[in-house]
């Protein structure tokens, strides 16, 4: 199981680097999301300010490195440098899927080289739902003690479990299985989606049993259907790879999934699913997010060294400043405020969803 798992950590890495693995036809729907032009903005562009607040913590910006890899040695460099740059932009970071880790020792600090760098770091944990209902809490406690998390991410993928060759089928007990993770933690549970994007119904239903954040991770950006029908492909599972064929596109579009989570809960919410630049990230956090989560675009820097990923993110976070500059916003809070437009298939989805526009 743990050589399955590491090849299976070593395929991602190796597809996500080395393939096209967007969304082709559906996108993130944010293109439907116009911000107003502010001609008189009223505000100086150096001092604009980008703190949010996420779980009771102040960061210096609204990003969140999303949680990659982990449980392979080349993950320790990718952690390794992602966690260097947490550090030095004061921001959220996640790890990959822990379990390998919890099978084996000798892979830990894999992970918990993200702690080694600093105990300051807000560091995020991450177990799989059907993983956690498999082995019991235990898990969740166990990969919350590994890096001395200060959150735990689950992460829901039953569409990528289908796909996947030997994924697992049921996701019957789900919601009883987060809840007593809940309530068994010392640390805020996060439920994400990997690339499907979560719905007003299951966001309620998650804030109901003591969920912290909801992070939509919704459709238009990496695609995990075809990550696996690729791996199913490589494979020769012909039915697997099928299956993928059909359902390549599905899932709910990250602008539409932010408007339905957001509007529906009272708890965080992180937007991410296909953020490629800093009016992306504008948009997300002016649709309701409160926090924007990026993930692949930062794998290739990582693998390469610090600078390469803090050259990228300062280039998300200049575009962000400047979309809050051109809509004369002088911190988040104005940002999530700011008058927009929604237009073309989201605003039909929120008519016919009754959500607010």
């Amino acid at each position: 199981m743990v050589g399955e798992l590491s090849s299976r950590k070593r395929d991602h890495i190796r597809i996500c680097t080395e393939r096209d693995v967007e969304f082709k036809k559906k996108t993130t729907w944010f293109e439907y999301v116009e911000l107003i032009h502010n001609p008189l903005p009223e505000v100086d562009f150096n001092e604009i300010k980008l703190e949010a607040s996420f779980l009771s913590r102040t960061f210096n910006y609204p990003l969140v490195i999303e949680g990659m890899t982990g449980g392979i040695p080349e993950a320790y460099k990718i952690n390794k440098n992602l966690a260097e740059v947490a550090l030095q932009l004061n921001i959220p970071l996640g790890v990959g899927s822990q379990r390998a880790g919890i099978r084996n020792e000798s892979l830990k600090e894999t992970y918990r080289i993200v702690r080694d760098i600093s105990p300051s770091i807000f560091v995020i944990g991450n177990i799989g739902a059907v993983q956690l209902m498999e082995e019991g809490i235990e898990l969740a406690e166990k990969a919350v003690e590994m890096i001395e998390a200060n959150a735990l991410a689950i992460h829901l993928n039953s569409l990528q479990e289908l796909i996947q060759p030997g994924g697992t089928t049921t996701y019957r007990g789900i919601i009883k299985s987060i809840e007593k993770t809940v309530n068994r933690l010392s640390v805020p549970v996060i439920v994400k989606e990997v690339g499907c994007g979560i719905s007003r119904e299951s966001a309620k239903s998650l804030e109901k049993i003591g969920v912290k954040v909801i992070d939509v991770a919704g459709a238009g950006g990496t695609n995990w259907t075809l990550i696996e029908k690729i791996r199913a492909e490589e494979a020769g599972d012909l039915e697997k790879k099928m299956l993928g064929e059909v359902f390549l596109e599905w899932g709910i579009p990250t602008a539409a999934s932010i408007i339905e989570v957001s509007s529906t809960v009272e708890i965080e919410v992180i937007g991410s699913g296909g953020i490629r630049t800093g009016l992306d990230a504008a948009k997300a956090l002016a649709l309701g997010a409160d926090m924007v989560g990026i993930a692949k675009p930062l794998l290739k820097p990582a693998l390469e060294s610090v600078e390469s990923i803090l050259s990228y993110l300062r280039k998300i976070i200049l575009e962000l400043r400047t979309a809050m500059y051109l809509t004369g916003c002088r911190n988040i809070s104005e940002l999530k405020k700011v008058d927009k437009v929604l237009t073309g298939p989201l605003i039909e989805w929120c008519r016919q969803r009754n959500l607010p526009v």
